[in-house]
Parts: structure tokens; C-alpha cells; sequence
């Protein structure tokens, strides 16, 4: 568990700002017809505009600057020429490099008019976010994030994705601790002022099995329900917790 200075999360401060510069400017694309290859060209261009590097590109061998998830597709969808269809909901995951810090952060878009469906599993992932960053603040205990996702998550009578987990973040773009997405509370180290933690609930409307394509990255739901993610860099200050990149909770 890395403790980050100020001057420290001023920079990741940075790095996050422009990963929700490239998250805003997407949301105005989520139109039918664009391709999920043109939204990673819009991305690079607007990160290494602002001086930084994409985080994802070549990060273990990954082929794209963005993680984009249609549908059933949980997490790592690869862009490609396939178009957006109206109806479709899209996960997208972005991460940057600034001055040797990263930022990461993901929302879910809707591509026109989706079903009361998908806006309700929506809806429910992006507070699951909310609740987590809540629990964000000192002498809490790691599992209480996670379960925070989990209790909320289930009430609504949806299920989390076990497979896959949020993390630490600073000068590498996983760092320790892993960060569940369900757990029992009350469990794990005790948050200190200075770590910086990217949350991240992914949540399926049906079961929470994961397959993997046999491109090693695509990560889907095995029973082909819809999938949400949403991804905030939060670091713990002595006041609770602080959203990296767009201001306090």
C-alpha cells in the first residue's frame, strides 16, 4: 500500500482531469453509426494533446488506447469497426499517463434510446460507485467499499461481478491493494490518508459469471445479459474522499 504526497495527488489530480475530458467528449459521440474505433482515436488524440500518454496501448500486449464494452461485454472490449447500434449501452474505460502518474476512470454511455432495462442497470451501477466513495475516508476498513457495492447491488436483485476487481493506483496502473467489489465489512487493512484507490463496480443484470474470448482480452457475460461499469481514481484525505480529476465527493 503506496501513501501518495500532495504533490503527488496534484499530479494524479491532472491525469484523472484529462481522462474526464476524454469521458465527456465521448459522451457526445454515442451516436449510431460511430464505430468504437473512432471513439479510441478521438481519445488518443485528445490525451496526447494534453501532454500525456494513453495507459492502456501496449499495456500487457492490449491493442487500443480505450476498453469498449458493448452489451453483454463486461470489461476489455477491443475497439474495432463494428458501428453502434441505437438500443446499445457502452462501457468505456479509460486510462492515462501524466508526468508518471496514472489516472483511470470508466462510465457507461447509452447509444440513443435504450430500454427501461438498461437505463435501471445503469443507473444502479452509477450509484453502487457513489455509495463506495462514501466509505472512502480514514480508519475504514478496506471490505467496507466493497461491500457497500455488494449490499446495494443484490438489493436491487442484480448481481457483481466477482472475476474482476478495482485496485490501487499511482506510479503503476495496478498497485496494491485489490479492491473487491463485495465482501463481508469491517475486514482488511484500515484506509490512510494518501492512498489512492481506483473503485470500480462492474455489475451484470443477470448472473455474475464471466467468459473470456479467445482473444485473451473480452470479458463478457456468460449467460448474454448486459453488463455496467463505473470507475472513479479516488485518494483518501484526512476529510474523506476525494474524486481525482472532477473534485471532492
Amino acid at each position: 500500500m503506496v501513501l501518495k504526497t500532495s504533490g503527488e495527488l496534484e499530479l494524479m489530480d491532472e491525469a484523472n482531469r484529462i481522462v474526464h475530458r476524454v469521458l465527456d467528449g465521448l459522451g457526445g459521440m454515442m451516436s449510431a453509426g460511430v464505430t468504437t474505433r473512432e471513439l479510441d482515436g478521438f481519445a488518443e488524440d485528445v490525451i496526447r494533446k494534453a501532454g500525456a500518454v494513453p495507459a492502456f496501448l501496449n499495456y500487457k500486449g492490449y491493442p487500443a488506447t480505450l476498453c469498449t464494452s458493448i452489451n453483454e461485454v463486461i470489461v476489455h472490449g477491443i475497439p474495432d469497426e463494428t458501428p453502434l447500434r441505437e438500443g446499445d449501452i457502452v462501457g468505456i474505460d479509460c486510462g492515462v499517463v501524466f508526468k508518471g502518474y496514472y489516472g483511470d476512470a470508466a462510465r457507461t454511455y447509452a447509444v440513443g434510446r435504450i430500454s427501461p432495462a438498461a437505463e435501471r442497470l445503469i443507473r444502479v451501477t452509477k450509484r453502487a460507485l457513489d455509495l463506495a466513495v462514501e466509505e472512502v475516508r480514514p480508519n475504514k476498513r478496506l471490505s467496507d467499499i466493497g461491500h457497500a457495492v455488494q449490499a446495494y447491488v443484490e438489493s436491487e436483485g442484480f448481481s457483481v461481478v466477482r472475476d474482476f476487481v478495482g485496485h490501487g493506483i499511482g506510479t503503476s496502473l495496478h498497485e496494491d491493494p485489490q479492491v473487491p467489489n463485495y465482501g463481508e465489512p469491517g475486514r482488511g487493512p484500515k484506509l490512510k490518508p494518501g492512498l489512492v484507490l481506483a473503485i470500480e463496480p462492474m455489475v451484470n443484470a443477470g448472473a455474475s459469471s464471466v467468459q473470456v474470448d479467445k482473444d485473451g482480452w473480452t470479458a463478457r457475460t456468460a449467460d448474454g445479459s448486459l453488463s455496467a461499469h463505473f470507475e472513479y481514481s479516488v485518494a483518501v484525505t484526512e476529510n474523506g474522499a476525494r474524486i481525482l480529476g472532477v473534485g471532492s465527493a
